[in-house]
């Protein structure tokens, strides 16, 4: 059974920040809407399969890999909590530290 999907104010920021990223990068949206689709069809997967992600050391936190980012995730009873979408590029020390924040 499909759960349903919460965006926190972070993962929304994340998602964003990566975008216009890209956008001022490539002078163009087009690879923006590439990883936004990609991103779309993880999530929906993350919805019908919510284990299909790599455990973490916090509990019902989850990670899913996509091209060089992170999708954190909790996994709920009826609902999926995206927490951060996280590029790996990054320290991973500091994604340990937002997500136990996000995660309170």
């Amino acid at each position: 059974m499909a759960k349903r999907l919460i965006w926190t104010l972070e993962a929304q920021q994340n998602r964003i920040a990566i975008f216009e990223y890209w956008n001022n990068r490539n002078k163009s949206k087009n690879y923006s809407r590439k990883l936004n689709g990609i991103f779309r069809i993880q999530i929906d997967l993350l919805l019908k399969h919510p284990q299909i992600g790599i455990a973490t050391n916090i509990p019902n936190v989850r990670c899913r890999t996509v091209k060089d980012y992170k999708i954190v995730y909790l996994t709920e009873s009826n609902k999926i909590v995206l927490l951060a979408i996280w590029d790996t590029r990054q320290n991973p020390e500091l994604l340990t530290e937002k997500i136990k924040s996000v995660n309170k």
